[in-house]
């Protein structure tokens, strides 16, 4: 991705988008103040230039049966490259895993080697999709 400049009608975009990726482009430009040819160029641009990666469903995950979501902190024995790139291999193989970080702290990262310590979601509390786009910069 080219390291772009975002104008304040580009991160007005952005946040349309991200509250609703299917909004129709005539809908986009009326609220971003633009008319519908020149934010559809915009929207490519930003698509191209992979400030938008891609569009996707939001499933709500009890209605598929996924009632728990659960928090797993690993502790790696050892944390050179070859070993983070060996846990980082296989935990990118199980579909059940949403998200894995590295971090910084007590833990290495999510799944279980080393003292694993686990955390359940009683229920959620906030649950935001959308990334704070700053649309007054």
């Amino acid at each position: 991705m080219a390291d772009m400049m975002l104008d304040a009608i580009d991160r007005r975009i952005l946040k349309n988008l991200q509250e609703d990726g299917r909004m129709s482009n005539h809908d986009l430009a009326e609220r971003v103040g633009l008319s519908p040819s020149p934010c559809l160029r915009r929207l490519r641009r930003l698509e191209q230039d992979g400030v938008i990666n891609r569009y996707v469903a939001l499933v709500e995950s009890r209605t598929v049966g996924l009632d728990v979501t659960a928090f797993v902190r690993v502790r790696l024995d050892q944390q050179d490259d070859r070993h983070l790139a060996i846990f980082e291999s296989a935990v990118a193989d199980f579909p059940e895993v949403m998200e894995c970080y590295l971090m910084t702290g007590d833990a290495d990262y999510i799944n279980g080697v080393a003292q694993v310590t686990t955390s359940f979601a009683l229920r959620p509390v906030v649950y935001k999709t959308a990334l704070p786009v700053d649309v007054d910069r």
